[in-house]
């Protein structure tokens, strides 16, 4: 994807590439694994969401792009790609740092950050206050053991487009 400037426009152009990789792949899927595909789409913001991203905007660890993402993306949900990865709905994300609070990535710019996503197999993506993305390494956030996997959350994102295509394409699941 070029590197247009992160904004709606590109978040649009984003929902659109990983739509089309995945309504590829879903109309082969029950041939091709031998069940029916779950879920695996991209949600567009509704009103409810964008209420919950004015309230995400609002959290001392918010950050713009992530506030961007959330105005224009509900949720993300690709249970069939790969491992699974699934970006989870700001409302969710809010509840999370209200029951368990910031997460503490040792090895960040800034060491504070909370979940915003995850895989079938547990492990967690966190987002540290200055916009990088961690993952951990099991599927716990007290052990303090993470990853950087992106600066930033446009990285990150098309770094999930490219596992998106790769997956479709040859059936094997790209590292995010």
């Amino acid at each position: 994807m070029d590197r247009l400037p992160y904004s709606a426009a590109w978040l649009s152009r984003w929902r659109d590439d990983i739509t089309g990789a995945v309504r590829a792949m879903t109309a082969t899927f029950e041939t091709t694994y031998g069940h029916p595909p779950g879920r695996n789409d991209v949600r567009t913001a509704d009103e409810d969401d964008l209420r919950a991203a004015r309230d995400y905007g609002r959290e001392f660890l918010a950050f713009p792009e992530m506030v961007t993402f959330y105005e224009s993306i509900g949720e993300v949900a690709l249970t069939d790609v790969g491992n699974g990865c699934f970006i989870h709905p700001a409302r969710d994300v809010l509840h999370r740092l209200a029951e368990e609070g910031p997460v503490f990535v040792p090895m960040a710019d800034d060491p504070h950050g909370m979940v915003f996503g995850s895989n079938s197999g547990g492990l967690l993506y966190v987002a540290d206050w200055g916009g990088a993305v961690h993952r951990s390494r099991t599927a716990s956030t007290d052990d303090g053991e993470f990853d950087r996997v992106a600066d930033d959350l446009p990285q990150f994102l098309d770094r999930l487009r490219r596992c998106v295509t790769r997956f479709v394409t040859t059936g094997e699941p790209g590292d995010l």
